[in-house]
């Protein structure tokens, strides 16, 4: 088998603490070929929904054979099964608490192994830190090309955890909610451009009106389009629908959390 030398990195560990640095030395350890890229280290603690969005909305941009490292991992040292999953071009490896349910929706291939080759674990594990001792080295050995059958039995009960929906309603309307809120403190939602365009075909012919707790949010093509401190929305750089504050926190100034419902209508 061809080796697969690149491996990202998604935690909720931060970088105050070593933890991250920790699994790069693991697994440069035993595969110092291999390149590693950090998607984001700073998913909430505990976030699984915050790391599904993550992992969904990054993933392809790599490269084909790229393995993907994902630890937000409230369970760990409980019961639940550690994964190695293989989708069509990709690979990700962590814990069986439905942090992979994003890509899961989304691939045509889905393979699901529960890791039992506890050779490829560190030989001695801890009850905390399965991302140092089982995550990190089963994704070095598995970079250097070992078949997946190795590393343990394929399993379909795998955790899935539910996501947010788009739906349709009466009279020309689409319902969606905020999944994901970014440091500047915009505001993504999951209505992608694909759900707006039958209501409304060209959607900046100023024919279609965003609501978020009874708030108007005018469309825009581009941040500095927005007049300061007003809620304004666009379709982002991923194609979804964003609500903003042009140099502001949508999120802070109007209380908008995670979750909250946004429709947009034919005016």
């Amino acid at each position: 088998m061809e080796p697969r030398l690149l491996v990202t990195l998604t935690t909720d560990f931060g970088y105050k603490d070593p933890f991250v640095g920790i699994m790069k030395g693991v697994i440069l350890t035993i595969n110092p070929a291999v390149r590693i890229v950090d998607i984001t280290h700073d998913i909430s603690p505990q976030n699984i929904s915050e790391a599904v969005f993550a992992l969904e909305m990054s993933f392809r941009s790599f490269p084909h054979n790229t393995i993907h490292l994902a630890v937000v991992d409230p369970g760990v040292g409980s019961e639940r099964r550690p994964l190695l999953v293989v989708t069509d071009n990709h690979y990700f490896i962590g814990p069986d608490n439905g942090i992979f349910s994003g890509v899961y929706a989304v691939s045509e291939r889905l393979e699901v192994y529960h890791l039992t080759a506890n050779h490829y674990f560190l030989p001695e594990r801890s009850a905390t830190f399965h991302g140092r001792d089982v995550f990190a080295p089963v994704a070095a050995w598995f970079s250097k090309g070992i078949d997946v059958l190795k590393f343990g039995d394929r399993i379909s009960d795998y955790v899935t955890i539910p996501l947010p929906v788009v739906k349709p309603m009466e009279n020309n309307i689409v319902e969606g909610e905020v999944v994901h809120i970014d440091r500047f403190g915009n505001l993504m939602t999951n209505i992608d451009i694909q759900k707006i365009k039958p209501i409304s075909g060209n959607y900046m012919d100023n024919n279609l009106k965003v609501v978020i707790k009874g708030m108007e949010a005018p469309l825009r093509k581009y941040y500095a389009e927005g007049e300061d401190n007003k809620l304004y929305s666009l379709i982002n750089s991923f194609g979804y629908l964003e609500l903003f504050i042009n140099r502001g926190s949508s999120s802070a100034n109007f209380g908008i959390s995670a979750g909250e419902k946004v429709q947009v209508l034919l005016q």
